[in-house]
């Protein structure tokens, strides 16, 4: 049975970085649900290497890094605050949703509208590979790049 999330992982579309237990990725045009339409720059995927549905099927391992690359993320995207979520709908494969307001997102598309703003920041390929660029760099600096 394939995976879409283990598909991608062999190829590495929208990876940024990842270690032996987890994999950081942007999510991308063409993900299940996408259909190929600009996705919001920023929201990023942390997801095990290994292929688990849930949470409760974590090792203690996993469970401790999927924190660890949750936070260094977070860091580095350069938000004002970073939504998080485990929704598992659309894929059998546990991964979890960090999605950045950035500074001067009105309050009114706050949570869980920030790409209904007319003004959010959104891209297709192109745009998330530039940007995927830029959160590796953030990444490679102590601290997440702050």
């Amino acid at each position: 049975m394939s995976c879409y999330v283990c598909d991608k992982h062999q190829t590495g579309d929208g990876v940024v970085a990842g270690d032996e237990l987890m994999v950081l990725a942007h999510v991308l045009p063409d993900a299940p649900g996408n259909d190929g339409a600009p996705v919001y720059l920023g929201h990023l995927v942390v997801e095990p290497r290994r292929h688990v549905p849930g949470l409760a099927d974590l090792t203690p391992d996993e469970a401790a890094a999927l924190g660890r690359w949750a936070a260094r993320a977070a860091r580095a995207l350069h938000a004002e605050h970073v939504y998080s979520s485990i929704v598992g709908h659309q894929v059998d494969h546990l991964h979890l949703h960090l999605v950045p307001r950035y500074p001067g997102t009105p309050r009114e598309f706050w949570w869980p509208r920030l790409d209904e703003w007319p003004a959010a920041p959104l891209g297709g390929n192109a745009e998330v590979t530039q940007l995927v660029g830029e959160i590796r760099a953030r990444l490679d600096v102590p601290g997440g790049g702050r």
